[in-house]
């Protein structure tokens, strides 16, 4: 595993964005884990997170782009600090561009923010996770009918490894139905094979409790990676 994918799960672990438990989701299900992004608060925490995006988003897109689009709400500040982060780290600028929730009609007028979407932009989209892949298929007619643009991809920063709507997992799904690459920076078999029986910031994060909780719910709900990710269960990094 790339030093920078072990730097950001420490990280989502210390900022209390990913934690272990008990927890119920949106869609009912109980599960030994949750990751709630909108735990990043501070300057500090948003700068770092734009650096591990934008990490992410050049091994697996390169830098041949022009917008990152953040779909609303929690896809804004990402888009944001990722833009940053690329200028700084590999001197590309990109624009970024996001959705509102309802369209506004007057001042800055339209749907969008940040910049407009032009005809033959290539876009990159941004999300924090996805389980059942709704705010892609909310956002991608809203980009759509903006322009006519190439969608290099979707970043998001947890493959949850979960079913979607289907026996596959929303990633996976969303590459079949919207034909463009899905993409984590990392998956939860990374997190368990880091986390396991391993002292992240002095302690045990996924202990033997937790990591049977965890091995439990992918038996539940563990989708069909094919010759993707492959199973949660792994212990090495």
């Amino acid at each position: 595993m790339e030093q920078y994918k072990k730097e950001f799960i420490e990280f989502m672990v210390q900022s209390g964005v990913l934690k272990f438990g008990d927890f119920t989701l949106k869609s009912g299900r109980k599960s030994p884990f949750f990751m709630n992004a909108g735990a990043y608060v501070t300057g500090a925490q948003l700068r770092r997170l734009g650096e591990y995006y934008a990490k992410a988003i050049h091994d697996n897109f390169g830098l041949e782009f022009d917008v990152l689009f953040g779909p609303a709400y929690k896809g804004i500040p990402l888009a944001v600090a990722t833009a940053m982060a690329i200028s700084e780290l590999y001197g590309k600028d990109v624009r970024y561009c996001a959705n509102r929730k309802e369209e506004k009609d007057h001042g800055d007028a339209g749907i969008l923010l940040g910049s407009k979407l032009k005809d033959g932009d290539r876009v990159v989209m941004i999300e924090d996770v996805t389980t059942s892949g709704k705010s892609i298929e909310e956002t991608y007619p809203i980009i759509r009918a903006q322009a006519d643009v190439e969608i290099k991809g979707l970043i998001v920063s947890l493959n949850r490894m979960e079913r979607g709507k289907g026996e596959k997992s929303a990633l996976e799904e969303i590459e079949e139905l919207y034909g463009f690459k899905a993409a984590a920076i990392v998956s939860m078999k990374d997190v368990v094979g880091r986390l396991y029986n391993q002292e992240c910031r002095g302690e045990i994060v996924i202990d033997d409790a937790i990591k049977s909780a965890i091995d439990a719910y992918y038996a539940q709900y563990g989708a069909d990676q094919g010759a993707g990710e492959g199973n949660v269960h792994g212990t090495g990094v």
